[in-house]
């Protein structure tokens, strides 16, 4: 069994996107399974439909109105370089309201619905390719995986709305009496999931490069503290799901090609920018060509 995993990461699965096309369209691997957590799980629905250049369309073209109902930020530019900074009206005015997180995303549920048709939806629960999000039970503290088999439109739905749910710069959830956020926070790249599911080989998108390769600039305000906190706590989780992803692969005999970022995309993934999405998209197509490429003339090489 073949499965995709795609990690969060916010704008730069745009990058996840243009991998996973070459890998379908031009080496025409075929998947059982699709796993994705956070941004992962807003490709995975349409990567399974074969319907890349619609999905490449409506991500690359994502911005801040089309996530935020109630935006806690806002984007500075300085010297070609965008920073956050707090919206302070914005965020006060959700306080008031009653919320307990500084932003809203409802508008990224209705975009949801409005690019996963209830046709498509039905079409992938009667297929036979399994598409499962990962979402995190703050209440019960545990990470969940929800698949499309258990589940009907409206709750398919939601399930990837809440995986996508950066708290707490974006909506919690309360759905079936517990409060639900980001599926990474509790598993950036579901390796192991898709192994417990009988995967035997797996591609795996890793949104952030292999190692280490910038220091972050100091914080200019307590909003830009908090991002960088979640940003450093992100990539520790990260780092330990594909450790343990690593260890149950030796063990299941299984066998796991990484793609990770070449370069480093951005420091902000809540700044969507159509420009370089699209930029980020055609370089994970030609990195997953040029990975393909150099693998297959090795192997030739060793013969």
């Amino acid at each position: 069994m073949r499965a995709m995993v795609i990690s969060g990461g916010g704008s730069k699965g745009a990058f996840a996107g243009g991998v996973a096309q070459y890998l379908m369209q031009e080496l025409n691997y075929k998947y059982d399974l699709f796993l994705g957590t956070s941004t992962g799980s807003l490709l995975i629905s349409h990567l399974a439909l074969q319907k890349i250049e619609k999905i490449k369309e409506i991500f690359t073209s994502v911005n801040q109105e089309s996530i935020f109902s109630n935006c806690p930020f806002i984007i500075q530019k300085k010297y070609g370089v965008e920073n956050i900074a707090i919206d302070h009206w914005n965020v006060l005015k959700n306080f008031y309201r009653g919320s307990k997180t500084f932003g809203e995303s409802h508008n990224l549920l209705q975009l949801i619905k409005n690019t996963l048709s209830v046709e498509e939806f039905e079409t992938l629960k009667k297929g036979s390719k399994e598409i499962v999000v990962t979402v995190s039970n703050l209440s019960l503290n545990q990470v969940e995986y929800k698949s499309i088999n258990d589940c009907t439109y409206e709750e398919f739905c939601e399930w990837i709305w809440i995986s996508c749910n950066y708290t707490p710069f974006m909506s919690l959830v309360r759905k079936d009496g517990c409060e639900y956020a980001d599926g990474g926070l509790g598993n950036m790249v579901p390796i192991e999931e898709a192994i417990k599911r009988g995967a035997t080989e797996i591609d795996a998108v890793i949104l952030q490069t292999e190692t280490t390769l910038f220091n972050r600039m100091p914080s200019k305000n307590a909003f830009a503290l908090m991002t960088s906190m979640f940003a450093f706590m992100l990539d520790r989780i990260e780092h330990q799901n594909i450790r343990i992803g690593k260890y149950v692969a030796k063990h299941n005999d299984a066998i796991i090609n990484f793609y990770y970022t070449p370069v480093v995309l951005t420091t902000n993934s809540l700044i969507f920018n159509k420009e370089k999405m699209t930029a980020w998209w055609e370089s994970g197509f030609n990195f997953a060509k040029y990975k393909n490429t150099e693998t297959s003339q090795l192997e030739i090489t060793q013969d």
